[in-house]
């Protein structure tokens, strides 16, 4: 499919996300297992959420979206300056802004209007006044240059249709020995035609995913280095859990992805 076709069938298929009445897509069209806040508070402890982040009243945040928790490898610090790509209805952003307090500083960018309008909801009613949301596709970052200590991001970079872009644009706003933590979808192996030419699988986050080398190069050609992906140990549980057929969770892996931006010399 042409690039801006697919923006478009992802960003309607998440605004779809906002306005379902428990926060999740019906069956296996989304980066979730779908159901109800049981469902997802069941999906999210898979994901590595501990029960301390799960139970400090951000249930409105979380839409059950992801495939890991970039905030486990973020190694967060007080005061950083923290971007989230693809920041949804903000939990991880909210996560992120306890961890770097109010000397910190955490921005999220979502594609998606009504993504955007339930973040700044959540935030209002949360009281966070260290977090900002902005729209914008994370192909051409609404976020200046060397501006950003870390990037977070859960299981939404294999949604983009240009991943080149999305790291070349990391790799601006990052400042020098900054870093990215992000927990997304890397395909291991050939997929079946019927996955790899559906946009409901594009949308799930399965027919999007790259090849490990192809990552790595990708990284390379934006400038990072000390790149690490490794696959998380209860991928396959995750993987299963979404609902796209037999055998998916061996063609693609949940990962955490971790890069640095190099020091000026």
């Amino acid at each position: 499919m042409d690039k801006n076709i697919i923006k478009d069938v992802v960003r309607k298929k998440y605004s779809q996300v906002v306005k379902s009445p428990n926060g999740c897509c019906s069956g296996s069209s989304c980066c979730t297992p779908g159901g109800n806040n049981s469902d997802i508070l069941t999906a999210s402890i898979k994901l590595g959420y501990s029960n301390e982040q799960l139970n400090i009243g951000l249930g409105e945040a979380n839409l059950g979206l992801g495939c890991g928790n970039p905030l486990a490898i973020g190694e967060l610090k007080n005061g950083e300056v923290v971007l989230d790509l693809g920041s949804g209805a903000g939990f991880d952003a909210f996560l992120a802004a306890r961890k770097v307090g109010p000397e910190g500083k955490v921005i999220g960018v979502d594609m998606t209007p009504e993504m955007i309008s339930k973040a700044n909801k959540n935030a209002q009613n949360m009281g966070f006044n260290n977090v900002q949301f902005r729209l914008g596709e994370i192909e051409n970052l609404p976020v200046t240059d060397s501006s950003v200590d870390v990037i977070i991001s859960n299981c939404v970079i294999n949604l983009s249709p240009d991943k080149q872009a999305v790291f070349n644009e990391a790799f601006r706003v990052l400042k020098p020995g900054g870093r990215i933590a992000i927990s997304d979808v890397i395909r291991i192996t050939d997929l079946p035609d019927e996955i790899k030419n559906s946009s409901e699988a594009y949308c799930g986050c399965i027919s999007g995913a790259v090849l490990p080398d192809e990552l790595t190069k990708v990284l390379n050609n934006a400038g990072f280095v000390n790149i690490s992906i490794r696959n998380k140990a209860n991928s396959e549980d995750i993987i299963k859990g979404w609902n796209f057929g037999q055998d998916t969770e061996k063609a693609v892996v949940s990962a955490d992805i971790r890069a640095i931006k190099p020091e000026l010399s």
